[in-house]
């Protein structure tokens, strides 16, 4: 029953990605998944709740940002990178033919389609932001970072750096290209800010 649940994720995944949620109708899904819609029912109540359970596996914002104490701040950039290194290949090796901006629109539809998806996600950035203060906090304590810096704006600064990510990637489908554009603003950012 897991395989089949999971398989019917995954060609949603796909008719999400092409079609908004209001243009993917049940018998669009019943037929990509084989079935029929009483046997897509038996796994999913509705449509919704088969969207959420899309959003739920595909659309994973989760704070990969961690503090330690005894962390430079230098490594906590490179740990940011690979990371983000990580998701992108991730999405990108999954999904070959993989389209940016289909991406951001199911962002989108999931923001307008799956309660609470907004609020959530916008509480793990705020914790993101302030797990990126406390780091800087601690370079700035430790001498590593300059005394005179905000960092309450550069944490949202560098913050800014990783979303801005997606931009480079939806301008131009090339995903190295994008991490190696974010790996120069962060280590810029972080010649500025050193002692």
């Amino acid at each position: 029953m897991c395989d089949t649940k999971d398989y019917i994720i995954d060609q949603a995944y796909i008719l999400f990605m092409n079609k908004s949620y209001e243009a993917v109708s049940i018998n669009d899904i019943s037929k990509a998944v084989g079935m029929t819609k009483g046997a897509l029912y038996h796994h999913f109540v509705n449509k919704e709740e088969l969207f959420k359970s899309v959003i739920d596996k595909y659309l994973i914002i989760n704070p990969h940002c961690v503090y330690a104490e005894d962390k430079t701040f230098y490594q906590f950039i490179e740990e940011t990178l690979e990371s983000t290194k990580n998701i992108v290949e991730t999405i990108f090796d999954k999904y070959p033919n993989f389209i940016p901006v289909s991406y951001l629109s199911l962002l989108i539809d999931a923001m307008r389609h799956y309660p609470g998806f907004t609020t959530d996600k916008i509480d793990i950035l705020d914790r993101e932001i302030e797990t990126i203060k406390k780091n800087m906090d601690n370079a700035v304590a430790r001498g590593e970072l300059r005394s005179e810096i905000n960092t309450q704006i550069m944490s949202i600064n560098y913050f800014s750096l990783t979303a801005g990510m997606a931009t480079s990637i939806l301008k131009d489908n090339t995903p190295q290209k994008a991490l190696d554009l974010l790996r120069d603003h962060l280590h810029e950012l972080y010649k500025v800010s050193k002692t």
